[in-house]
C-alpha cells in the first residue's frame, strides 16, 4: 500500500507483512519489498537513535546501498516531517568468510568511535550469515551493547543465523569460537532480495528449511516435498526489474505465497525453540539436526562446499543413524534424501555434486576417523559423548533434545566400507525378515501408473536409488504427478494418460539398468515435433549394453543416436512428431529380458498395434517377461502370445487401479534365507511364496532345499532352516536361468557347500550376468578367490569348488571389491558371517540400489557383528592399449559376443572383427546357406580354416 504525508516526499511502498513472535516480541517480519517498511517501522516503533550504522559488503552495496539510503530519507520525511534527520553511516566490507574475524571487528569498532557513535546508535546488518554474525558481535560489545537490526539477504541467513541472537567471529582454531548471545530488535526477511541469489545459494538455504521441517512438522515437510518447482519459480519471479509483485497480499502469486509460507514456517519453528531455550541447554539443540556430521564435512571441504550442502549430507547420514538404531524407517530416509535432491542439494559424501566441486583427490580427505576427530571438538559434543538429533519419523524427534550416540555407530554410518565378522552359534535363532518392495515390480508399477489414466495408490514401493531415478525421470517428462500419504508409505500417482513432454535437462539414471532400458523406449512417446532428449548414467551404466533394444527401435523408425560408445548410454532421442511407430518389431532378447519389457510397456501407446517378435536365440529370463504381461493386464492392457516368441499388443491406454501393492523383492529375500542356510538358523520371509510373480521366489525350493535346508513354503511365505554349520551340500548342476540374479547368493553358499561327491557346484543358465551392473560371473570368481575358493568362469555359468569352513580361516580379513554392485555386496556379507576372520565389504552404500537398510537388518535382526571400515585406496588400471596381441571372445550362441566385442573394441581402441561376418565374406554364402547345403561338418571345417 502507498502512503503520502507531504507533497514534496515520494509515496512510501509499505508492504503487507507477516510477523513472528520470538522471546515475547513480534520482532521477526516477513514479506516482499520491505525497504520502506523497514525504515518506517524502525523510526516508529524502536527507540530513537542519533546515528544509524548500516554495515554490508561490496556485492550487496552495489545492489541495495542506494535503495536503503533513499528509503531512509523518504521514510524519515513521512514519520518526522520537518524534523532534522539523524545520521546514516554506511560501512562496506569485503565479502566472504575472511571478513568474519577479530581484526575486522576491531576495524569497525575503531571506525564507529572515530565517527563519534554513542550508546544511542542503532546498527543494521544487511547481508548473509557472515555480516549478521560479525555485526551482531560488534553491537553486543560496542559501548557494552547497542541495539541492532538484522536484514538477512540470503535464504540461509533468513532461516538460520539471523534468528536466535548467536553472534561470533572465526579464529584460527575454528569457526564461531569467540562470540556472544545478543538478540536483534528486529529481523526483517525481505523475500524479494532472494531473486539476486545464484541458484546454488538458494539451494544452500533450503537445506536449513528442509532440516527444520524434518524435525518439527510433517505437514510442512509434505509441502516442501511437493512444492520444489513452485518455490524455485517464486524466487525467479522477483528478477523482473521494477516489479513490486508480492508487496501486498492481493498482488502475490501462488508461488510467492508458497515461498512466504515455507520460509515463515521455518522461521517460526526456530523462534519457538529459541524462546523456550535461548542459551541452548536442551531443546535448541534440535536445530542442530544434520550439523554434527555436516560441520565435520564442512571443516574438511570448505570453502568449495557450502554450509547448506554439508548440512544436507549430514541430515541424511544422521537419519541413517536413526534408522540403524531402529527408530526410523527406510521410507523416511528415502523421502528426506529425495526432498533435499529436489532443491539441488547433495545427499552423500561422494555425491556427484560434491565430487564436481572438490575433485577425487580432495574427496579422499573425507576419511571416517578424520570426521570423528573433528566431531570430538565440536561445540555440540559434551565430554566424550557426541550428540545427534535422532528422528523418530519425519516431523518428530526421539527426544526434545539431541541424543548421546556411541562413536562406533557414527563411525559405521560415515564409513565407506563395512567390516562383517563371524556370527556366534545361532542355531536356536528364528527370525522374521521383511525385505523391501521388489525392484522389478516397483519400476514396472511406476511406469504403468505414470502412463495410465487416473490415480493409483502404490503401496510397499521400493524406496531405493533405482526407483528414485525412475520416478524423477517420469516426472521430468511430465508423465505424472505424485504425492505421498501414510508418512510416505503410499505413493499416489496420477497418470497423464501417456501425454509426455520433452524434459528440460538430461535424464540422469545413475547405474539403474531397469530404468535405463525401460525409458529408452518411453522417451519416444514424447509429443514433440522437434528437439531431442538425452538419457545418460554413471560410468558403470555407460558400459552396460543397450544395443539390441536400440537396434530394434531404430529399425522401427525411432531416431536414436549413441553419444559415446556404440551400444550403450548416453543416448540422444530425436523428436519428430512420429512418436513410437509400432507395427512389426524384431528384437534380440538373448541378453536381457528388460529389452522385451521396455517395448511391451510402451506398446499400447504406439501409432499402430505392435507385433513383437523375439529373435536371436533363446530368450533370457522369460519369467520377467511374464511378470510384465501380467502387470499390464492389471492396468487394463492385454497382451496376446501368438507363438512362443511372438506377442501382439493392441493400441490403447492403461487404466490405473485404485491401489497396487508391490510384492517384497524375491531377489533380496535370498540373503536372509541364505543367512539361515549358512549359519544353521531359521528365517521366515512372510510375503514371498509360491504364488509370487518373481522367478527368484523359487530360490528356497530349487536351491536351498537340495543343498540340505529344510524349506516350508506356502503361497505367501517362505521359511528356511539351515543344516548344522558346515554341512551344506554341493549341487552337481543347477539351471538358474529362471532366477539369474540369485546366482550370486547361491555361489557364496556353494563356497562352503563341502557335502557331495566332488564338492563342486555347477551353476548354469546365467549368461546375462556377464553384462549386468558388472560382469558378475567374473566378479564372483575374483572375489571368491580372495577366500581361497577356486572357480571356473564359463560363458553361461560358474563352477564353485567348495572348501570346508576351517579352510576359509585367514589371518587377515579379505577385502571384497563390490564393483558398485549391490548383489555382490550383500552376497559376500552372508559369506563373511561364517568366516572366522570376517571380511571387509569395500562399498557399503551400493546396497542402496535395492535394500538401503541391509546392514541394519544384518546387524540388528540377524545378529551379525559389523563395524565401519575405511578401505585402503584401490586404483583401477586404465584400459589396455592396443598392441600386437588379439582378444578372442568365445561363448554360446546368442549370449552377446557381438555386442560385448564392439564395446570392448571401442574401449581398447582396436579393430572389431565378427568371425561369422568374416566367414560369410570369405565363403560367399550365409551361414544358414552353408549348413542347409553342406551340413554342420562343412560349416565347422570352414570355421577352423
Amino acid at each position: 500500500m502507498s502512503t503520502d504525508s507531504s507533497s514534496n516526499a515520494r509515496s512510501l511502498q509499505i508492504a503487507e507483512v507477516e510477523r513472528i513472535s520470538i522471546l515475547g516480541s513480534e520482532s521477526i517480519v516477513c514479506g516482499f519489498h520491505l525497504v520502506d517498511y523497514i525504515w518506517t517501522d524502525i523510526f516508529t516503533n524502536l527507540a530513537a537513535a542519533s546515528t544509524y550504522v548500516l554495515i554490508t559488503d561490496t556485492n550487496l552495496a552495489a545492489l541495495y546501498a542506494d535503495k536503503y539510503k533513499e528509503g531512509f530519507t523518504a521514510a524519515w520525511a513521512h514519520v518526522r516531517p520537518g524534523v532534522a534527520a539523524p545520521r546514516l553511516l554506511v560501512r562496506v566490507l569485503p565479502p566472504g568468510e575472511t571478513s568474519k574475524s577479530r581484526a575486522t571487528k576491531s576495524e569497525i569498532e575503531d571506525w564507529m568511535l572515530a565517527q563519534k557513535c554513542t550508546r544511542d546508535t542503532l546498527v543494521m546488518a544487511l547481508g548473509g550469515g557472515v555480516i549478521g554474525d560479525l555485526v551482531g558481535f560488534v553491537a553486543a560489545t560496542f559501548m557494552r551493547g547497542v541495539p541492532f537490526v538484522q536484514v538477512p539477504t540470503s535464504l540461509l541467513a533468513m532461516v538460520d543465523s539471523s534468528i536466535g541472537g548467536k553472534t561470533a567471529v572465526d579464529t584460527p582454531a575454528g569457526k564461531n569460537l569467540v562470540g556472544s548471545f545478543w538478540q536483534p530488535k528486529r529481523i526483517f526477511m525481505d523475500m524479494a532480495v532472494l531473486s539476486t541469489l545464484p541458484p546454488r545459494e538458494f539451494s544452500n538455504g533450503m537445506a536449513e528449511v528442509v532440516k527444520t521441517a524434518a524435525i518439527w512438522t510433517a505437514e510442512e515437510f509434505d509441502v516442501l516435498e511437493a512444492g520444489a518447482e513452485d518455490i524455485r519459480a517464486a524466487v525467479l519471479e522477483g528478477q523482473k526489474d521494477g516489479d513490486m509483485a508480492g508487496l501486498t497480499i492481493a498482488s502475490r502469486s501462488e508461488a510467492q505465497s508458497l515461498l512466504l509460507r515455507v520460509i515463515s514456517a521455518s522461521a517460526r519453528v526456530k523462534a519457538y525453540v529459541v524462546t523456550h531455550d535461548e542459551r541452548e541447554s536442551g531443546m535448541r539443540g534440535l536445530l542442530n539436526f544434520g550439523h554434527t556430521i555436516g560441520h565435520a564435512i564442512e571443516a574438511v571441504l570448505s570453502p568449495q562446499v557450502l554450509h547448506g550442502e554439508c548440512v544436507a549430507v549430514g541430515c541424511v547420514l544422521e537419519a541413517e543413524v536413526a534408522r540403524r538404531m531402529g527408530h526410523l524407517g527406510d521410507v523416511s530416509v528415502a523421502r528426506l534424501a529425495r526432498c533435499l535432491r529436489a532443491y539441488g542439494l547433495p545427499t552423500a559424501m561422494d555425491d556427484a555434486i560434491i565430487r564436481g566441486l572438490v575433485g577425487e583427490e580432495r574427496l579422499r580427505e573425507l576419511r571416517p576417523q578424520r570426521l570423528m576427530d573433528v566431531m570430538s571438538v565440536d561445540k555440540k559434543t559434551v565430554g566424550s559423548q557426541k550428540r545427534l538429533v535422532v528422528l523418530k519419523r519425519l516431523g518428530e524427534t526421539l527426544e526434545m533434545k539431541p541424543t548421546n550416540i556411541d562413536d562406533s555407530l557414527i563411525l559405521e554410518v560415515v564409513s565407506e566400507g563395512v567390516r562383517v565378522n563371524a556370527v556366534a552359534d545361532v542355531t536356536q535363532q528364528a527370525v522374521t525378515v521383511v525385505p523391501p518392495g521388489s525392484k522389478s515390480i516397483s519400476n514396472r508399477a511406476l511406469q504403468l501408473a505414470a502412463l495410465g489414466r487416473g490415480t493409483c495408490r502404490i503401496r510397499n514401493l521400493l524406496h531405493s536409488d533405482d526407483t528414485q531415478v525412475m520416478l524423477a525421470a517420469l516426472q521430468a517428462m511430465g508423465a505424472c504427478s505424485v504425492a505421498w500419504e501414510d508418512d510416505g508409505a503410499t505413493l499416489v500417482v496420477t497418470g497423464n494418460g501417456g501425454q509426455l513432454q520433452r524434459p528440460d535437462a538430461e535424464l540422469y539414471l545413475g547405474n539403474a539398468g531397469t530404468a535405463a532400458r525401460f525409458l529408452s523406449t518411453t522417451v519416444n512417446l514424447i509429443d514433440a515435433r522437434d528437439g531431442s532428449s538425452v538419457l545418460t548414467g554413471n560410468a558403470r551404466m555407460k558400459l552396460r549394453p543397450s544395443g539390441p533394444l536400440v537396434d530394434a527401435l531404430r529399425a522401427n523408425g525411432c531416431g536414436i543416436e549413441y553419444l559415446e560408445r556404440e551400444g550403450s548410454l548416453p543416448l540422444r532421442v530425436q523428436h519428430t512428431g512420429r512418436g513410437f511407430p509400432g507395427g512389426h518389431i524384431q528384437l534380440a532378447a538373448s541378453i536381457s529380458s528388460q529389452y522385451v519389457s521396455s517395448i511391451l510397456l510402451c506398446a499400447p501407446y504406439a501409432q499402430e498395434p505392435v507385433r513383437l517378435e523375439l529373435v536371436g536365440g533363446k530368450v533370457i529370463s522369460q519369467l520377467y517377461i511374464d511378470m510384465t504381461i501380467a502387470m499390464m493386464a492389471q492396468f487394463g492392457c492385454h497382451v496376446e502370445r501368438i507363438s512362443p516368441n511372438e506377442y501382439l499388443i493392441p493400441t490403447g491406454a492403461y487404466e490405473n487401479p485404485a491401489e497396487y501393492v508391490v510384492e517384497s523383492d524375491a531377489s533380496s529375500a535370498t540373503y536372509p534365507l541364505a543367512f539361515a542356510a549358512i549359519t544353521g538358523s531359521t528365517c521366515t520371509v512372510p510375503n514371498i511364496g509360491s504364488a509370487s510373480l518373481q522367478g527368484d521366489a523359487r530360490f528356497a525350493v530349487d536351491v536351498l532345499r537340495p543343498m540340505g535346508c529344510t524349506v516350508e513354503q506356502t503361497a505367501t511365505s517362505t521359511t528356511v532352516t539351515g543344516p548344522p554349520r558346515g554341512q551344506l551340500r554341493a549341487l552337481a548342476e543347477i539351471d538358474m536361468e529362471p532366477m539369474t540374479d540369485a546366482f550370486l547368493t547361491a555361489a557364496v553358499l556353494a563356497a562352503v557347500a563341502a557335502g557331495g561327491e566332488d564338492r563342486v557346484t555347477r551353476i548354469r543358465g546365467i549368461a546375462n550376468q556377464h553384462v549386468k551392473e558388472c560382469d558378475r560371473i567374473e566378479a564372483m570368481c575374483t572375489e571368491l578367490g580372495k577366500f581361497g575358493v577356486e572357480t571356473e568362469n564359463l560363458a553361461d555359468g560358474i563352477n564353485v569348488h567348495a572348501r570346508v569352513l576351517s579352510e576359509l580361516e585367514a589371518s587377515e580379513a579379505p577385502s571384497v571389491h563390490c564393483y558398485d554392485d549391490h548383489r555382490v555386496a550383500m552376497s559376500f556379507s552372508v559369506l563373511a558371517c561364517v568366516v572366522q576372520s570376517g571380511a571387509e565389504i569395500r562399498e557399503r552404500r551400493c546396497v542402496g540400489k535395492t535394500w538401503p537398510s541391509w546392514w541394519d537388518v544384518l546387524a540388528r535382526d540377524l545378529g551379525a557383528p559389523i563395524s565401519g571400515s575405511d578401505p585402503a585406496f584401490e586404483a583401477h588400471s586404465d584400459p589396455v592399449k592396443a598392441d600386437a596381441t588379439s582378444v578372442v571372445l568365445i561363448g554360446m550362441r546368442g549370449v552377446g559376443k557381438t555386442t560385448l566385442g564392439r564395446a570392448a573394441a571401442v574401449a581398447l581402441n582396436r579393430e572389431f572383427v565378427d568371425l561369422d561376418d568374416f566367414l560369410e565374406r570369405q565363403v560367399g554364402q550365409t551361414i544358414p546357406e552353408i549348413i542347409n547345403r553342406d551340413g554342420w561338418a562343412a560349416f565347422r571345417s570352414h570355421e577352423t580354416q
